[in-house]
């Protein structure tokens, strides 16, 4: 007979030491529906993760759920290669109608590999075949994907350590905000393009996240965002704008940049793209940079049939009017207020990010890894992120109802203020 143990053992016994966010997190889930998961002992727990931000609509939708079900029931193609299948039609019909033209939007879409790394590196490769050059741009603190050519463009040394060879051809430049409110750092990035002996190769491309997720939140300005674009352009290079964490709905918008007065040359997306929680990963590109041979990158699973299934009801949802964007605005002032009451139980602690992807910086990984398992024990489940995971860090679906949203950072609240407390105490 199989009990709780010997569930666990498994993972233990079996599973590589790759593992992560079960280390945090040592639950066996399930079920999900919504906002919330069940385990195997019958605990209930909001979830403030969300897939890292792959379960904006929350966990098996019922629409998505009842499309899905209803396109394998009916023996639709489960796997399609790059073919012409109804439901790609259907998906790239209701894109192209709810997303890319109600934005003056031109792109091309390319499906890649499920994962938003091999997005990163379409993209990247794209950019270089189109300029003739090799070098990119990226930033301090910029994570794009641990497969070698998105890790060259990711800062984090530790995933940077993983590679085993040397990351080449990535030029690295301070974020917005990294060398202080005083400095803008679009100032240094203008001279090293201007400046014949700098010694920065001609980019390809500048890639980078507006809110960089897993790099801490830190939520670059419009202005600078807008500042980076013009000098790509000014300067032969294509702009990148990784939006595979932050977009489809996260900061408010469905894509991160819509307020910024840009337009990308490629955006990355996956995560939520699918709406289920299913892996799929696209590339937008405009039609002109549109240059890849057939099957120059390609993948036996390009393009996710199911994931079409319930994108497109996803899209035709939540985006087909203004409606839920109006309700994002709304749960990110209750966001805001609700972490604004946790940066301050905690000193020098501060708020990052905005929309729907914004946590509080509390200026360790031990206090917000505390935090965090702490807010877990009492059912929530959330976790950190930053250089160091100093950031505790709410995901939460953008469809959480806001009476559990709020009894979710009830908790969080009650979790930091028992933590700190118990810190204070130690410390006398």
């Amino acid at each position: 007979m199989t009990n709780a143990s010997n569930v666990t053992d498994i993972f233990t016994r079996r599973e590589s030491e790759a593992r992560s966010y079960c280390r945090g997190i040592p639950a066996t889930f399930v079920s999900a529906s919504g906002s919330e998961l069940k385990d195997s002992e019958g605990n209930t727990y909001i979830d403030f993760l969300a897939g890292c931000s792959s379960l904006n609509y929350g966990h098996n939708d019922p629409d998505m759920k009842a499309a899905l079900i209803e396109h394998v029931s009916n023996d639709g193609i489960a796997h399609g290669l790059d073919l012409h299948t109804d439901t790609k039609s259907a998906f790239l019909t209701a894109f192209e109608k709810h997303i890319l033209e109600p934005r003056g939007m031109d792109h091309k879409v390319m499906f890649t590999g499920p994962t938003g790394a091999n997005a990163v590196e379409a993209a990247m490769k794209l950019a270089r075949k189109v300029t003739g050059r090799s070098n990119i741009i990226a930033f301090t603190n910029g994570f794009h994907g641990v497969t070698l050519g998105a890790l060259a463009a990711t800062g984090n040394s530790y995933h940077r350590g993983g590679a085993g060879v040397p990351l080449n051809g990535v030029t690295r430049l301070p974020f917005d905000g990294y060398m202080g409110e005083a400095m803008d750092t679009a100032d240094l990035l203008e001279a090293m393009l201007t400046d014949a002996s700098s010694g920065a190769d001609a980019p390809a491309a500048i890639i980078l996240e507006t809110v960089q997720g897993e790099g801490g939140l830190n939520a670059a300005r419009p202005e600078w965002v807008k500042r980076i674009a013009d000098l790509a352009h000014a300067h032969g290079a294509l702009l990148i704008v990784d939006d595979i964490q932050a977009g489809c709905g996260r900061t408010g918008t469905f894509f991160s940049f819509e307020e910024m007065d840009i337009q990308p040359d490629i955006i990355t997306q996956a995560k939520s793209v699918s709406g289920f929680g299913l892996p799929m990963a696209m590339v937008l590109v405009r039609p002109e940079y549109d240059i890849f041979g057939p099957a120059e990158h390609n993948g036996t699973f390009r393009g996710n049939t199911h994931a079409f299934v319930t994108a497109r009801v996803a899209i035709e949802k939540f985006w087909a009017d203004d409606a839920f964007q109006k309700e994002l605005a709304a749960k990110s002032m209750i966001l805001t207020t609700a972490l604004q009451e946790l940066a301050e139980l905690v000193p020098g602690a501060r708020l990052k990010g905005r929309g729907l992807m914004q946590g509080v910086d509390v200026g360790s990984g031990e206090l917000a890894s505390a935090i965090c398992g702490r807010a877990f024990e009492k059912g929530l489940i959330i976790e950190t992120s930053g250089p160091n995971d100093e950031v505790v860090k709410v995901l939460a679906p953008l469809t959480t109802p806001e009476a559990t949203f709020r009894k979710g950072l009830n908790i969080v609240l009650e979790a930091a203020r028992e933590v700190t407390e118990t810190n204070k105490i130690a410390a006398e």
